[in-house]
């Protein structure tokens, strides 16, 4: 097996010397070389050619974010950002991804040991999924953004829309949304997050598309047609029924498959309380988490959607949909508004 060669571009030498230690102790990762700035790191990705970059957001003389927008251009690499958990590290980081990084990992916050330990699996494992990231498919996400406008049906039996993403997700499900038309049925949405970027992340999708985006911050709320609702990144999201009403709420059970949201949990309180008035959706993202879910809500009459692996930044998730024909339909990004919209109108199924 030839190590993953991993380039840490951070200005501070105590915290590049730790991130060194940490991804050296996984036999599979090797810090080949490392840069205290942009500059530094360009020379450095000349000379070495890494499999991937970890790159700080906040440096002098050019952030990461403006770094990583001219290195996408020019050389599109996996890139793993990190980042402070801040309102403005949750901004400038939801950018990064928007430009290409496949991931990011936040600075840690505490210096115990079994924290370090937890903090050095998240680490490595996101710097090997990075590795095999389709990272061609995600510098052209903006592009491909332009999809035509696909029409609403007038009338429609479904109820509710599900969608559920991990890794790459947060520009895909910004793509989906943003192609979809006013007034339909509510979307609820479990991103894969942390708690801290949640929010920016609902209003980013605000922003860019027709629905009203809101991160579901009570603990219950009537889901509206022509409303979307993300889960925040530390409660799962629900679906419960009172009387011919639906509602989405917060739920604080443990996490499932690693992940709290998870989009089992979701996609599970979907086939049970909506069944077949439902659509779901499985987009990028690593891992398995949703797979069962939708097959759940498949088995109960759902019509059911997974990205294809040809733009799947990750093909995780949906992969394991698929094996597990949990999904009806398997359809490039660019499509998969065009598909919720035809199984909105074919009603009678």
């Amino acid at each position: 097996m030839k190590k993953i060669k991993v380039l840490v571009v951070d200005d501070s030498p105590v915290f590049r010397a730790l991130l060194a230690e940490l991804i050296n102790a996984d036999p599979d990762l090797e810090v080949i070389a490392m840069a205290a700035d942009p500059y530094e790191a360009r020379e450095m990705i000349k000379r070495h050619n890494p499999d991937v970059l970890t790159l700080d957001i906040e440096m002098p003389k050019m952030n990461g974010v403006q770094f990583l927008k001219n290195l996408m251009r020019l050389r599109p690499m996996p890139v793993v950002m990190i980042s402070t958990l801040t309102q403005h590290g949750a901004q400038a980081t939801l950018a990064a991804l928007e430009y290409g990084a496949v991931d990011y990992f936040p600075k840690p916050s505490v210096d115990s040991t079994a924290e370090m330990v937890n903090y050095k699996r998240e680490i490595n494992e996101k710097i090997k999924v990075a590795a095999g990231a389709n990272v061609a498919q995600e510098t052209h996400l903006e592009h491909g953004a332009q999809v035509a406008k696909v029409s609403a049906p007038s009338r429609t039996s479904i109820e509710l829309i599900a969608i559920g993403a991990s890794t790459g997700g947060t520009e895909a499900v910004k793509q989906v949304l943003s192609s979809l038309p006013p007034g339909l049925p509510p979307v609820i949405i479990t991103q894969h997050i942390s708690a801290m970027f949640s929010g920016s992340f609902a209003q980013r999708l605000d922003e860019s598309c027709a629905l009203n985006v809101k991160e579901l911050a009570a603990n219950r709320a009537p889901l509206v047609n022509g409303c979307a609702y993300v889960a925040p990144g530390d409660k799962h999201l629900v679906v419960v029924r009172r009387g011919t009403h639906l509602y989405c709420q917060l739920d604080d059970r443990p996490a499932v498959n690693r992940h709290k949201p998870s989009v089992d949990v979701m996609f599970d309180t979907v086939a049970e309380t909506v069944g077949k008035q439902s659509i779901g959706v499985i987009l990028t993202g690593m891992g398995q988490d949703g797979a069962r879910g939708m097959l759940g809500m498949r088995n109960a009459g759902a019509r059911t959607i997974a990205q294809d692996q040809a733009t799947s930044v990750v093909w995780g998730m949906p992969r394991v949909a698929v094996e597990l024909e949990a999904a009806e339909s398997v359809v490039p990004l660019g499509k998969v508004s065009e598909q919720i919209c035809h199984y909105l109108s074919s009603d009678n199924h």
